[in-house]
């Protein structure tokens, strides 16, 4: 039995690795605990455990900054509040304390033999929220692997520290169909030679990663898809592994791999030094004027403001770089239906299984014809 009594007081604000960098262990004891732990305030990332749901909110108070994954039933059902800031705030939020964070729970790996844990399968924002955090927890389990992450930890780090053995969380995408192959197909060629690629999470960016292998030398994002340890990249530097165990394995003590802060993957002095940075990410829906939505999808909060618009301003700014929009045709209508992620003034080139729409440089007319040619539409 794990007593949290004794590092988490009533009303603290809490904060935990998302999707695959959850400690499982840890949110089914503050679950179990709940009331006894009661107005503690929770910030969490994207979930695929599904441990969190609507009844927690008797005693817990939760937020994040996106309805991905299960927290799309929490939206839902009025349990869980969106924070619509871009990813490359968060650091801020936190040190300033707008987002609170008085005690940070972590999944870590065993230590390697100079006594580093590693954050294993994501750093993130975990990483101010490390800066400002009075007390930290963490499980230590012995299925996620040690890999390169910035920062280390060691025992006296840690407040309470349990050991635990389970598989963590994973992300599996459904192989792709025709259409998004054919998405794939039109992307790839909008790559250019010796890019550095960002990838957005969802199926079809995956999609597109596997129609560049063997072409992109290096990798620039915050999430490391499946696809990524097909690329044959020679520098992977992300926030957080999003996948299976085999993207795990791949991970594990390999020196390409870095895992880092979002400051780092999404602050945009880092992004200013990439030449040929190509963004590839999806979208809820985009209009004729390449205005984004990337948060609401037929009144449920599904998505977020994220690190689309950090990673799509950048490759804008980025010699020879280039944004890459990809979603269905279907997707691409006359009005949004949701809010504006993205705005217009950030448009590159969006691609649907009908071909390829580069707005870059194009007026409003210009841009609503092109854009009318891969939607399907007349």
């Amino acid at each position: 039995m794990i007593d949290l009594a004794g590092v988490i007081r009533p009303g603290d604000a809490l904060i935990w690795g998302q999707a695959c960098a959850e400690p499982l262990t840890l949110i089914e004891a503050v679950i179990a605990q709940r009331a006894a732990l009661s107005g503690c305030r929770v910030f969490v990332g994207s979930s695929y455990s599904g441990l969190l749901r609507p009844e927690h909110t008797d005693h817990l108070r939760l937020a994040s900054y996106c309805g991905t994954g299960s927290n799309r039933a929490l939206v839902d059902a009025g349990a869980l509040d969106i924070v619509p800031a871009p990813y490359s705030r968060l650091g801020a939020l936190l040190r300033s304390r707008s987002i609170g964070c008085d005690v940070v729970l972590l999944q870590v790996s065993p230590p390697n033999a100079r006594g580093e844990y590693s954050l294993g399968l994501g750093v993130e924002y975990l990483a101010p929220a490390l800066e400002v955090a009075r007390a930290v927890v963490a499980e230590v389990n012995d299925q996620v692997p040690w890999t390169h992450t910035a920062p280390l930890l060691r025992r006296g780090d840690f407040d309470l520290l349990v050991e635990t053995s389970r598989a963590p969380a994973t992300l599996a995408y459904e192989a792709p169909g025709e259409r998004e192959r054919r998405i794939a197909e039109h992307a790839a060629p909008c790559v250019p030679p010796d890019a550095t690629v960002e990838c957005g999470i969802g199926a079809l960016p995956n999609a597109i990663l596997a129609a560049l292998a063997g072409r992109v030398a290096r990798y620039h994002s915050g999430v490391i898809c499946e696809n990524v340890r097909t690329l044959g990249v020679k520098r992977c530097v992300g926030g957080a592994l999003m996948g299976t165990p085999a993207l795990f394995g791949w991970a594990r003590e390999n020196p390409v791999v870095q895992l880092t802060s979002s400051d780092v993957t999404h602050g945009a002095a880092s992004l200013a030094r990439i030449e040929r940075f190509v963004a590839i990410n999806s979208a809820v829906e985009a209009d004729y004027t390449g205005q984004v939505n990337g948060e609401v999808a037929r009144g449920s909060y599904v998505g977020a403001v994220g690190g689309a618009l950090d990673f799509i301003r950048a490759a804008n700014q980025s010699p020879g770089g280039v944004s890459i929009v990809a979603l269905p045709a279907a997707r691409v209508v006359e009005r949004l239906s949701g809010p504006v992620s993205v705005p217009r003034s950030e448009a590159g080139i969006f691609v649907t299984e009908l071909g390829v729409a580069d707005l870059r440089g194009c007026t409003l007319g210009e841009r609503e014809r092109r854009m009318r040619s891969i939607s399907g539409s007349s």
